[in-house]
């Protein structure tokens, strides 16, 4: 009997790897240009750190979390997203105090118990960036404007951009007594999941997509209507901001997040070739997130975008790696020159592929036409004492006359 991987955890196969690498290489390009620092932080934390942050009535902590008990008898749960490890970090090693503004980006697998589906599986991947000490609006146009100009170095202009307020805690109460005022003259038509959260977490009735949720929901008051003075402003210069920098935005009333930490800006960039996962990148500020987690009083603002679904979008849009040269190798004399000359290549920083089977010329020239190999050479006596070979461009067949060296070969295959 064959033992097969957890369904919804899936192996990542060198066939796709190569677009992950892509989007984790872009990444971190263009975080370094924004000031961003990577950090790393454990796949297990102590379940307390989620409850605490992301809420005792999010789908996230009731349904989703891989928890257990440790032989200890502490009880840990692989994490579902990652602001609140970084920020548990941020703390414990009281980042907070090296610089007054900390940017700091990770990137890592997540861990959730839901239905898998295409773009939706229980062990998935997030890039994200989070910025705490600063909370003027300008920040927030900045953690908007990197992300969107990461969407377009990916060579990708179809997630659209959309923006939201939640307003803060001096607002937010009278806008939640509104809307669960709404939903109680509609509650029969709620699905079960919204019914029960109609005290504990209201807002993520906006954000249902049962067809008689979207229907019911439909007139219920939006909270930039009940935004104080002070958030209304914020907002305001957000806009600005982006419209200075002509980042293309929308604004979605009807966008909330499905953690209890967010407060004021939110935002996602969504797309319809997906399907019903339609957001590829979501986030939004949190200003009371650290010192509710034991920290001081910072604000922040961060962001997550899901690999495998930007993978999708890519499709095969990025171009494969295929190695530079193909040292093909006759007799035992040219083989040990060819291992030689291909460890100096590969010092030089070639990808470079040779004859480990002792098979045929002609099966040797087969595989670098099967690998897609840039060019090609034989190696023979005749070239051994020429000193010189016939390098082989593979894409049309065309032939030059090289000397036998590493750094000569190098200069014409790259």
């Amino acid at each position: 009997m064959s033992i097969t991987a957890v369904k919804g955890f899936n192996d990542m196969l060198p066939s796709e790897t190569p677009v992950w690498q892509f989007i984790e290489e872009t990444a971190r390009r263009v975080f370094t240009r924004f000031g961003f620092s990577e950090i790393r932080v454990p796949v297990v934390e102590k379940t307390e750190l989620f409850c605490r942050s992301i809420g005792d009535a999010t789908d996230i902590v009731e349904k989703e979390m891989y928890t257990f008990c440790d032989k200890g008898g502490t009880s840990l749960t692989l994490r579902p997203e990652g602001t609140a490890g970084v920020m548990r970090a941020l703390i414990e090693h009281k980042l907070y105090a090296l610089d007054s503004i900390s940017k700091l980006y990770y990137l890592g697998p997540m861990f959730r118990h839901e239905r898998p589906q295409k773009g939706r599986y229980r062990q998935f991947h997030q890039i994200g960036a989070e910025v705490t000490g600063a909370s003027d609006p300008i920040v927030d146009a900045q953690v908007l404007l990197m992300v969107s100009r990461l969407f377009l170095e990916l060579g990708l202009d179809e997630p659209t951009l959309q923006v939201n307020s939640l307003g803060c805690p001096a607002c937010r109460p009278g806008y939640r007594n509104a809307l669960v005022a709404f939903l109680a003259q509609r509650q029969d038509a709620l699905c079960e999941d919204c019914r029960r959260r109609q005290t504990t977490n209201p807002l993520r009735a906006l954000d249902c997509k049962v067809p008689g949720c979207v229907e019911a929901t439909a007139g219920a008051p939006a909270m930039l209507e009940h935004l104080c003075g002070e958030c209304s402003d914020h907002f305001e210069r957000v806009q600005g901001y982006l419209g200075a920098a002509q980042v293309p935005f929308s604004i979605n009333p009807r966008m909330v997040r499905g953690l209890d930490y967010y407060t004021r800006t939110t935002f996602e960039l969504v797309t319809g070739l997906l399907g019903s996962q339609s957001a590829v990148a979501a986030g939004g500020r949190y200003d009371g997130l650290v010192a509710q987690l034991g920290g001081p009083a910072v604000p922040g603002i961060g962001f997550a975008l899901g690999v495998e679904r930007v993978a999708l979008l890519l499709g095969d849009r990025c171009p494969a790696r295929r190695p530079e040269l193909f040292v093909a190798v006759a007799g035992e004399s040219a083989r040990l020159h060819g291992f030689r000359l291909t460890a100096e290549l590969q010092d030089l920083g070639l990808w470079v592929e040779t004859d480990c089977e002792g098979k045929s010329i002609k099966s040797q020239l087969r595989r670098a036409d099967k690998l897609h190999a840039r060019y090609s050479m034989v190696l023979g006596d005749n070239e051994l004492a020429s000193g010189r070979i016939s390098l082989k461009r593979m894409e049309d067949g065309s032939s030059q006359e090289v000397a036998l060296d590493a750094k000569a070969l190098a200069a014409h295959c790259v």
